[in-house]
């Protein structure tokens, strides 16, 4: 029996020798977590102020944006403010059927590549790397505040989640939540002094493949984001 085990642990060592588990197996893109800085709750600019000065914006200066502005705008869409797992964004059911990726082309501190927002934990899973925007803006009928934001915000729906409860309604109910989560992000860059625009023009099933998203969710909105451009 002892002379068994001795010949299976040669063989296993051999074989790991032989052929060397890859990046995929053992240190795959999805393990690489980045924690963000904590958001701010309080600033100087009224919520009236921002609602006021709101304006879709094209056009955007070749400045990096910071992570700490990252964090800020990815709570506000989908952050968690409540010990109950409840976010910034009201979400029928409390299902939250989004789910949020960052292509990053120009951060400060964070690599360029795609990323998915963890709310809980709030943190980035890094997903694909090496600068995508380009990628995107080809399939997204090459609107030029997709190659030129530094930063881009890339919304998906699960269906499922919200549909298994309320049905075909489920469908509506999430496209109100996209609603409320997205002029979130609008008025928290009108804060932050960055401008942004709603894009819903794009190829589902390029820009799915570009992000790397699971094919249960589906692309519904992109909002590049960067420096205004004086």
């Amino acid at each position: 029996m002892k002379l068994y085990m001795l010949i299976i642990s040669v063989i296993l060592m051999v074989s790991i020798m032989i052929f060397p588990i890859g990046k995929s197996e053992c240190m795959s893109e999805e393990n690489v977590t980045v924690k963000m800085p904590q958001p701010q709750y309080k600033s100087q600019f009224s919520l009236e102020s921002a609602i006021l000065k709101r304006r879709s914006v094209r056009n955007y200066a070749d400045e990096p944006l910071t992570l700490s502005i990252i964090s800020q705008l990815l709570w506000a869409a989908q952050g968690i403010t409540h010990p109950r797992g409840f976010r910034t964004a009201p979400s029928a059911g409390a299902l939250y059927p989004l789910e949020i990726y960052i292509i990053a082309g120009k951060v400060t501190n964070l690599d360029a590549g795609i990323y998915k927002y963890k709310p809980r934990g709030h943190e980035l899973l890094k997903i694909i790397e090496g600068d995508k925007r380009t990628e995107l803006y080809r399939v997204a009928l090459r609107q030029r505040p997709i190659k030129d934001a530094p930063v881009i915000m890339v919304f998906c729906a699960v269906y499922k989640r919200t549909i298994g409860k309320y049905k075909k309604r489920g469908i509506r109910y999430i496209l109100m939540e996209i609603g409320h989560s997205s002029q979130n992000v609008c008025l928290q860059a009108v804060s932050l002094d960055l401008g942004t625009v709603t894009l819903g023009a794009f190829n589902d099933k390029k820009v799915s493949e570009i992000i790397g998203c699971k094919e249960y969710e589906h692309p519904l909105y992109i909002m590049p984001i960067g420096k205004h451009k004086r």
